[in-house]
């Protein structure tokens, strides 16, 4: 083991050796005259340091990832190609004395490019997940820049030079090479996938190889370039840089694929393809003050094709942003925002075809003993996997969303009623075909519950059909989990025997001011729930709104907590302070709040408040982030109400806060968690004795 750990670090520090060598070696290789006792010295360093980075690169595609050393291959050939085409150039040159343009050496120069460029291509193919179509708009309108100024400067001018036709297509052909490297360069650069150490070294190649090819047809053009001036050493740096890639420990997570492709436009990006747009009319501009507008056409259609390009960029942004709105991150499904807005649109075009659209509510069985056993990340994988098999089973039109948690919806248009028990159980098995790996040694098995109900059959609302479908899925959960529940199967709720000191205040709600009582005396806050109602009730009058909305305050006051109920009890009777595993289960009761109250008639609203009555004023509250006045009014009077409640309650973790902190903290909060207007108000009639204080009750 030591030994082969001590391999490890030699491996490691190989292309360091490699690198810092060759490049003494460069320097060396300045000082070094041509001849030393009539032996060549100067063009057997310069072939041996060239040669020795193509050597680098075919070994280190030895060590490549299977389906990696094409890419690396090719350049490897690229490399030795080079490392010929130097050996020729540099023995004609200097031990021949042939000095003719273009010569064999210019083959080989020339040679190397297609290689280098198909190479690079390949790997960008590998790195990126699937077309990295934003990658490639952005690197065009690079390379479209550059190609202008190419012909600009280097092409045009090289092509007016005069000559004998093979000179003039050999001088257009390496700034064209050149150019065809470049874009493939930025597609590398500015594509998806990792950016370790090789694949620096690899960019640090390209910019080193393409700015001495720049230089040298600018000397070309100007006609100064002599043989070994300071070019050498930028080509042989970039030939030595290309060599430690390959043999950098780095090299295999170049080609490894990203695991998602990443649109989005920098700072920087966005000043960089903007500076690069502008460059194409500051030629113009500079020919036009200089009197040679002769490139007029070339920059017309560079500016063109630079316009398209962005109008096309601008429209795949937009487009991915869409989607990203509407598509819930880790299961690639819609989220609950657009099954929300969808359904009103498929239950409208049912009005007016005529025909019936079901709603499905499918949870995943025990899924909190899968997070608890195995963690949260395989609980990840198990959502990933039950989408993609629900996913398989869906047909076109009909919308699958992951409608929060562990829970998924689905809407079907045209759904007959004999047969939606029947689609139901088909996800159902689907769901529970096969086990699903959570990790390479263990898999567990998956079952779902499914609720469902039909418009117009069961309801004629949104709200009112999901609620139905949802009473469904608890009917399923009850009868044993892992079945199919529609909603005319599903069984009515008992009604409780009427509690003696409670008189209804609407139809139908005494069984959940029982649960609010319940839940009240489980935690010892008696009185809670009431205290809230009152004070919200107050609080909404003092603000001058009509009855029905001070009723709806005070209601969802009474009852924005019954569904604590359905928390497991060691979590809401637990004496310290809870986990954020816990947390999460906690932060679900507004959901439930919600669902219990939404199947009773005329009390939708009210559900709407329970279910918003922890979102805070800055956006960061739950289940749905809202913010400012996105949250309903009665949910911003309950929440400060509920707040001071909780402040002024003796807890085992936490006695009660005296009245000037709690009021504070009421105070620091406003603006951030509480809407500020109603938190001035709840002050202002505390300090006016108006709100009633709790009566304070230890647990035992």
């Amino acid at each position: 083991m030591e030994t082969r750990s001590g391999a490890d670090r030699a491996a490691r520090g190989t292309w360091l050796v490699y690198l810092l060598a060759g490049l003494a070696l460069v320097v060396a290789y300045f000082f070094t005259p041509l001849f030393i006792g009539g032996f060549p010295v100067k063009v057997v360093l310069y072939c041996a340091l060239s040669g020795s980075a193509g050597v680098a690169v075919c070994w280190g595609a030895r060590r490549a990832k299977p389906g990696s050393r094409l890419p690396w291959a090719l350049l490897g050939a690229s490399q030795l190609t080079y490392f010929t085409a130097d050996a020729v150039f540099y023995v004609s040159h200097y031990l021949i004395g042939t000095t003719t343009f273009p010569a064999l050496a210019d083959l080989f120069y020339l040679g190397h490019y297609p290689m280098a460029v198909l190479g690079v291509l390949l790997l960008i193919r590998r790195r990126a997940p699937g077309r990295d179509v934003p990658g490639l708009l952005d690197a065009a309108t690079l390379a479209v820049v550059a190609a202008m100024l190419s012909w600009v400067y280097l092409i045009g001018p090289q092509s007016r030079r005069g000559g004998s036709l093979l000179a003039e297509l050999a001088s257009v052909s390496y700034p064209v090479m050149d150019l065809a490297l470049l874009t493939v360069g930025l597609g590398l650069l500015l594509g998806a996938g990792a950016r370790p150490k090789a694949f620096l070294l690899l960019v640090a190649w390209l910019a080193l190889i393409l700015t001495a090819d720049t230089i040298y047809v600018a000397q070309q053009v100007m006609g100064v370039y002599t043989a070994g001036n300071f070019l050498d050493a930028i080509w042989l740096s970039g030939n030595l840089v290309m060599g430690a890639a390959a043999l950098h420990p780095t090299m295999a997570r170049v080609s490894d694929r990203a695991p998602v492709r990443d649109s989005t436009l920098s700072p920087p990006r966005i000043a960089l393809l903007a500076g690069a747009a502008l460059l194409a009319p500051a030629v113009l501009v500079v020919q036009y003050y200089t009197a040679t507008l002769r490139d007029v056409p070339v920059v017309a259609g560079a500016c063109a094709v630079l316009f398209l390009l962005t109008i096309t960029r601008l429209g795949i942004l937009v487009s991915d942003q869409r989607k990203l709105a509407i598509t819930d991150a880790l299961t690639g499904l819609h989220t609950r925002r657009f099954f929300e807005a969808q359904l009103p649109l498929e239950m409208a075009r049912a009005r007016r075809a005529r025909s019936a659209v079901a709603v499905l509510i499918i949870d995943v069985d025990h899924f909190k003993a899968i997070n608890d056993r195995y963690g949260h990340p395989a609980g990840d994988r198990v959502l990933v996997e039950i989408a993609a098999r629900l996913r398989s089973t869906v047909r076109d039109g009909e919308v699958l969303a992951r409608y929060g948690g562990e829970e998924f919806a689905l809407i079907v248009p045209g759904a007959e009623g004999e047969t939606l028990h029947t689609l139901a159980d088909r996800l159902r098995e689907q769901v529970a075909s096969a086990p699903i790996v959570v990790d390479q040694r263990q898999w567990v098995a998956v079952t779902v519950s499914i609720g469902t109900a039909r418009h117009p059959t069961h309801g004629t609302t949104p709200a009112e059909l999901v609620a139905i479908a949802d009473r469904a899925l608890y009917s399923a959960k009850a009868a044993g989990r892992d079945r199919v529940v529609v909603a005319s199967d599903a069984p009515l709720p008992e009604q409780p025997q009427q509690h003696p000191r409670e008189q209804p205040e609407l139809g139908g709600s005494e069984y959940l001011h029982l649960v609010a009582d319940a839940v009240d005396d489980l935690l010892d806050d008696h009185g809670h729930s009431r205290s809230v109602a009152r004070w919200s009730r107050m609080l909404a009058k003092e603000c001058g709104y009509d009855a029905e909305l001070v009723r709806r305050a005070e209601l969802a006051g009474r009852l924005h907590d019954v569904g604590k109920v359905l928390l497991p009890r060691s979590v809401l009777v637990k004496p310290d302070e809870l986990t954020e595993q816990e947390w999460e289960l906690m932060r679900r009761h507004p959901e439930h709040g919600f669902r219990m109250a939404a199947l009773l008639p005329g009390h939708l609203g009210v559900a709407h408040v329970i279910r918003q009555h922890h979102e805070r004023w800055d956006g960061l509250g739950y289940p749905e982030g809202l913010a400012g006045r996105d949250i309903r009014v009665e949910a911003r009077i309950v929440a400060v109400c509920d707040a001071w409640a909780a402040m002024r309650s003796e807890r085992p973790y936490q006695p009660a806060m005296s009245v000037d902190r709690a009021c504070a903290e009421i105070r620091a909060a406003r603006g951030t968690q509480f809407d500020p207007d109603v938190a001035d108000l709840f002050l202002s009639l505390h300090a006016r004795g108006a709100i009633a204080d709790l009566h304070l009750v230890h647990r035992g």
